[in-house]
């Protein structure tokens, strides 16, 4: 018998202070007072009704993202971890992380949230000066930033700073010491992201209106190949496209889920979920607006919107996609359904894109450079 793969859970809170002109996330602000605690107890709801169409399973991950997590009651975050820990057995070394953003007075109640259980946060510095932290819309200077990531280091057993790159005016030199400045706060993981203008969002409105001009393609990859100098020579690695870790533990084991294709159950508001059930894959996606997400969990026990089989051509594509991201890769056994040609792929590795790997498809430092690309010419 073939036992039950692991399980992350995802955790959707989608409330901000403040929406980021770069983010085009499922957001939304506060309106309504009694909105967020009926949203707390609509979560556990889920989580049980998703229970049974799991089965039992070795939980490895809770992650609370958003939206701002820290602005959640830190009861409520203890109330749904106990929830997922009784649902499902935790791991001994289950990781329990939660996004936080770093204004003083979040940052005040990180040891609230640490008794609650989260073991691992997700600190949104995004930038360390202040002309920065204003172009990006952000709700706290730098000299805040720099108080909740020490006080961040001091609460919890793992810490990650989250960076934004290729801003207006940024350039290697000064990336570089940016770096430098976030390694010194102690943190164990970073993960470094490249501006990009999504559409429907501020920034997307600005740029068309000629407010400001993007990085250029050339430039975005010098930062990125910076990024990767300077991280390794600070010992750590580049384990994906965007997280750089010192050492396999300090890696987030809950990305790793979606990178590795594991299933994960996802909670709250436009919530996303992967759950293997008979052989194949079944793919959820949670109602987006809040209020409509706690209706219906109301009257159906999940708060799913959508629910869809995957064919094993689409489950494959998906590997691809999110597998070629970590340096791991994907095994081909996992791609049979792709029929690859080995022709391409020989193309590819002799271009250097691809590693000479006969066991798994891994992209090289220059494939993860250009992945778009190469995912694309790879499932075409």
């Amino acid at each position: 018998m073939i036992a039950a793969p692991p399980l992350g859970v995802y955790v959707h809170w989608p409330y901000c202070a403040h929406i980021c002109p770069y983010c085009d996330f499922n957001v939304y602000r506060a309106r309504r007072p009694e909105e967020p605690a009926a949203l707390a107890r609509a979560i556990v709801a889920d989580l049980a009704a998703q229970a049974a169409l799991t089965g039992p399973r070795t939980l490895v991950s809770v992650f609370f993202g958003g939206g701002t997590p820290s602005l959640m009651d830190p009861l409520w975050v203890g109330e749904i971890v106990a929830a997922a820990c009784r649902l499902w057995t935790p791991a001994s070394d289950l990781e329990i992380s939660l996004e936080a953003n770093p204004t003083d007075g979040e940052a005040r109640r990180f040891e609230a949230f640490a008794a609650a259980g989260v073991s691992r946060l997700s600190l949104g510095l995004q930038a360390l000066d202040d002309q920065s932290l204003a172009f990006l819309g952000r709700n706290h200077d730098a000299a805040t930033g720099l108080r909740a990531a020490k006080a961040a280091a001091r609460t919890f057993p793992r810490l990650s700073l989250d960076l934004i790159y290729a801003r207006p005016g940024q350039t290697p030199e000064t990336w570089t010491s940016e770096l430098r400045q976030a390694v010194a706060l102690g943190a164990e993981h970073l993960s470094p992201y490249q501006l990009t203008i999504e559409h429907g969002t501020a920034f997307d409105r600005a740029v068309r209106r000629g407010r400001f001009t993007p990085a250029d393609p050339e430039l975005g990859a010098v930062l990125y190949e910076t990024t990767q100098t300077v991280l390794e020579a600070c010992g750590f690695t580049a384990y994906e496209v965007s997280n750089h870790a010192r050492g396999e533990a300090a890696r987030s084991r809950h990305n790793l889920v979606y990178w590795r294709g594991s299933d994960y159950v996802g909670a709250g508001p436009g919530a996303h979920g992967r759950i293997s059930r008979g052989g194949a894959r079944l793919a959820t996606v949670a109602a987006q607006r809040p209020a409509d997400y706690i209706a219906r969990v109301a009257e159906h026990g999940t708060g799913f919107a959508e629910q869809e089989i995957l064919s094993p051509l689409e489950a494959a594509e998906e590997r691809v996609l999110s597998g070629l991201r970590i340096a791991e890769g994907v095994a081909f056994a996992e791609l049979a359904a792709l029929d690859l040609s080995p022709s391409r792929i020989a193309d590819l590795t002799g271009l250097g894109l691809l590693a000479h790997d006969p066991q798994r498809l891994r992209a090289t430092p220059a494939g993860r450079l250009v992945l778009d690309r190469l995912t694309a010419d790879l499932l075409t």
